[in-house]
């Protein structure tokens, strides 16, 4: 059975390193974003891409498809758009440049959402911001970033409830290392398909 939780692909990047659209680079013949819509849609009863180029997405019919609200402020204001527009109390929060999501994995953080406002991967070298779970309690903190163009995505953690998920919590979904890649270069996805 579905979560009644939303499942939010950031799409919106500059894609500058990359100088392409992220989301529809192919990894095994498949686009990013179909890897991800194809795990959202075993798990989520409401999926939203924001993307500032919303043309691009029309095919995407059974997803709402939204555009920043806050124009300009990179990941965190996409973080912003998606739990605006989100239904649910929580939603799950992805970069559309994550093709080894699991699904196990997402559901172990669905799982962990009580009296937590924010569920966060954490490993040695940090979070995984855009691989974590968002409640709306954020909205309000998030927005006083935006306004003071303060965009770092984890500047609001210490005002919220956090979990903080550990490696060794972590591992057992994570056996070849690639859960959190993400492609920011055409180099990246070449050394991923040898």
């Amino acid at each position: 059975m579905k979560k009644d939780m939303t499942g939010i692909i950031l799409a919106g990047g500059k894609n500058s390193r990359m100088r392409t659209n992220k989301a529809f680079l192919k990894i095994d013949g498949t686009c990013l974003i179909d890897n991800i819509l194809a795990v959202y849609q075993k798990i989520f009863s409401e999926i939203i891409i924001v993307t500032n180029d919303p043309l691009s997405y029309t095919e995407f019919s059974e997803t709402l498809v939204v555009t920043d609200i806050y124009k300009e402020k990179g990941a965190l204001g996409g973080i912003y758009t998606g739990l605006f527009y989100a239904t649910y109390d929580y939603s799950f929060i992805a970069a559309c440049d994550m093709p080894f999501l699991n699904e196990d994995f997402i559901i172990y953080l669905t799982e962990q959402t009580d009296k937590f406002d924010i569920v966060v991967p954490q490993l040695s070298e940090g979070f995984q911001p855009l691989h974590a779970i968002y409640s709306q309690n954020c909205l309000s903190h998030i927005k006083k970033l935006l306004i003071a163009d303060k965009l770092k995505i984890t500047g609001f953690y210490k005002e919220v409830r956090l979990l903080s998920i550990p490696e060794e919590k972590i591992k057992p979904f994570n056996k070849d290392g690639r859960l959190f890649l993400n492609f920011n270069t055409p180099e990246d996805l070449e050394k991923e398909e040898k």
